[in-house]
């Protein structure tokens, strides 16, 4: 955890490939770190901003006692981070938080039809939405609810362009 704040480039991402092999499992250290890397969420370094977000999304099925669901929404505004790759990097992470169970599934479709509707006036909307649409497709493609791909429909007739 500590090399995620590295200045060495090559020592963070080191980190961060280790720490996303190991979080693509359960873990049971997620409540070790949770705090560490929710906290990342806000560094002024945008590269320990991706990174957090995206072990963040990933701690989601290493949490039994619920703490995903009150910090869901520090995820949502990485999506909105003032550097777009950053953004791009949380965004294209969040259906990791789809599949992990039918409540993480309606907060995350929640959380992303809302990002669909309220990026209309953002510089990126398009690219916005497209991943958007893609992190949907990779729920549905983990958990073959029709509600998802109902509700990805929608959103793309929502559009008027």
């Amino acid at each position: 955890m500590d090399n995620i704040r590295a200045d060495d480039g090559q020592i963070q991402f080191k980190a961060y490939d280790y720490l996303m092999k190991e979080t693509e499992k359960s873990v049971d250290w997620a409540y070790e770190a949770w705090d560490e890397i929710v906290e990342g969420l806000t560094h002024k370094d945008n590269h320990v901003r991706a990174i957090t977000a995206q072990i963040l999304t990933h701690l989601a099925k290493s949490d039994p006692k619920g703490r995903f669901f009150k910090d869901f929404d520090k995820l949502l505004k990485v999506t909105k981070d003032e550097r777009f790759v950053t953004a791009r990097h949380c965004m294209q992470a969040l259906w990791n938080v789809g599949i992990v169970s039918k409540k993480h599934q309606k907060m995350y479709v929640e959380g992303m039809s809302g990002r669909f509707k309220e990026c209309i006036k953002e510089k990126n909307r398009n690219l916005i939405r497209y991943d958007i649409l893609v992190s949907m497709r990779n729920v549905y493609n983990e958990v073959k609810d029709e509600t998802i791909r109902e509700k990805a429909v929608a959103l793309i007739e929502s559009e008027k362009n």
